[in-house]
């Protein structure tokens, strides 16, 4: 059963009020961090998970959860994803590098996932306070509106996430009527798929699939009229571990059929 939404929303807010917002374009040296993936962990991630992970259990005792910092220090944490609790996978804080150099794409993602199945997810923008959710089989809504992806232009006029890689190669096949006009990278994947949702993104794509960054915005999108797969057998993304499969998601499996001919 899920638990109650306006709760869960209640805690993301509180959270991001209490430990994210007050440092943002505050953070001094210390509170910065390498981790041995490269990627950076700040106070606030700490901060957040740890609040986050607290309130959603209590809010749900037979649940569990998978955070990204707790998984940075204790990988098997992720088998939970396989067991048979419910699981809240949470990044306190997408966009740790864009939060690091004071820009304000960054987004908290909390997802409730249940036998492999994303039930709820949640995106929440606190610099201007918005807050994406969605529930299997019931919709997506930014606050209070329900969210339906609109049609899409002309590819030569949409806009999408790409990697560096593809950027590349696609960038070299400019002027061309099937060429995306513009490829860009938020270095947030929550914000990415919040403008997905909104139809203001017209596509992405995925090579380095982590829980975290994916289940909440897949099930968003999807519950938006949006449409994923994995482009290799088009089967559906599922909560899981990590991943390298290349996943692709657009407005529609019209246009992800036609979008799709760019990445093989």
């Amino acid at each position: 059963m899920l638990p109650d939404q306006h709760k869960v929303t209640d805690i993301i807010r509180e959270t991001a009020k209490i430990e994210i917002l007050p440092l943002f374009r505050k953070l001094k040296e210390h509170q910065i961090d390498d981790k041995e993936s490269g990627e950076i962990v700040t106070a606030a991630d700490i901060k957040a998970e740890k609040r986050l992970s607290a309130a959603l259990v209590k809010l749900a005792p037979e649940s569990t959860t998978v955070g990204e910092e707790a998984v940075s220090e204790k990988p098997d944490i992720l088998d939970r994803l396989t067991g048979d609790r419910s699981v809240w996978v949470i990044d306190p804080l997408d966009g740790t590098r864009n939060f690091t150099n004071g820009k304000e794409c960054f987004a908290v993602i909390v997802a409730y996932c249940h036998g492999g199945e994303t039930i709820a997810g949640w995106i929440y923008d606190p610099v201007n306070d918005c807050m994406y959710f969605a529930m299997a089989g019931k919709g997506a809504w930014a606050n209070d509106r329900r969210l339906n992806i609109p049609p899409s232009p002309d590819i030569i006029e949409m806009t999408g996430s790409v990697s560096k890689r593809h950027f590349d190669r696609l960038d070299k096949q400019r002027p061309s009527p099937n060429i995306p006009g513009d490829m860009i990278r938020y270095r947030c994947v929550g914000r990415e798929y919040t403008d997905l949702a909104l139809g203001e993104l017209h596509f992405a794509e995925y090579g380095m699939l982590k829980p975290w960054d994916h289940a909440a915005g897949i099930l968003i999108h999807t519950e938006a009229g949006g449409y994923s797969s994995y482009t290799k057998d088009q089967t559906p993304y599922r909560p899981g571990p990590t991943t390298r499969k290349h996943l692709l998601a657009a407005a529609n499996q019209t246009e992800w059929r036609v979008l799709k001919e760019l990445f093989i």
